[in-house]
């Protein structure tokens, strides 16, 4: 789940773990191709999407407005649905959006949208999403924990070396176009990575400050309490993947979750 969302379960009294990171960067601003759009500054009186206030695209936006001077109150914010956002800018419902891939790069090749930032030109390293554990599973069941973080790190190795034939295998799990897959894992090769997906408490607690001082967190949390890195491997080989038949159902996750 989002970084913030995990944090806010666990102020609330929900005694979870993040475990590991499911990927880093993997997002971006889409801006209409038809707008004369080059910064934030220039979406003032417009309405930009994101898909929730506990995302860490809300908190990055709030990073860049501080950085651009923009007034919060000069940019309309909307909730909307990852999948719903490139219609939305199509038909001119909205003016940009920021999400995590492949909703992004839909626009892009469908021609409605252009890239005005990629995360990691914002925010070098950007974090999305982080595996989220119960304690009661890593007290009950650490084998499995364990093993779910392995899978993730060797998985993750093994696609940054394998993208084209990444977006081959995963794509019928993403309900997305293989060639989409494949444009997200390309283009640019750093639009998402699945390397370094080791939380480091600085980075976790910078999250964590940003989202106190958005109003997400009531209250400052040290995340040395929520971070558990005993199941990280010390080493990452690229194990071969081995992937069984494709579910059936019509949904499924975004490219930029694991």
């Amino acid at each position: 789940m989002v970084a913030p969302l995990a944090m806010k379960l666990r102020e609330q009294g929900v005694k979870v773990k993040i475990a590991y990171l499911g990927h880093r960067d993997g997002s971006t601003v889409m801006v209409r191709r038809d707008l004369p759009v080059r910064s934030l500054r220039d979406l003032q009186g417009r309405t930009v999407a994101i898909p929730t206030k506990y995302s860490n695209q809300n908190l990055v936006l709030r990073k860049l407005m501080q950085d651009e001077g923009v007034d919060p109150a000069r940019i309309r914010f909307v909730e909307m649905p990852p999948p719903e956002m490139p219609v939305a800018l199509a038909t001119r419902a909205i003016d940009a959006y920021f999400v995590g891939e492949p909703h992004a790069a839909r626009a892009e090749l469908d021609g409605s949208g252009r890239v005005l930032y990629h995360a990691k030109d914002i925010w070098p390293r950007f974090i999305s999403c982080v595996l989220v554990v119960t304690e009661a599973l890593v007290e009950q069941r650490p084998a499995v924990v364990k093993d779910l973080v392995r899978g993730i790190a060797e998985s993750g190795e093994w696609a940054e070396r394998n993208r084209v034939e990444a977006a081959r295998l995963v794509s019928p799990y993403f309900r997305q176009d293989e060639a989409l897959v494949r444009y997200v894992l390309l283009s640019p090769p750093d639009r998402v990575s699945y390397r370094m997906l080791t939380p480091a408490d600085d980075e976790m607690q910078r999250i964590a400050d940003m989202a106190l001082a958005a109003g997400i967190l009531d209250a400052p949390l040290d995340v040395r309490a929520l971070v558990d890195r005993r199941f990280i491997p010390a080493e990452i080989a690229p194990a071969p993947i081995v992937l069984p038949p494709a579910p059936a159902s019509d949904t499924g996750p975004a490219a930029g979750s694991r």
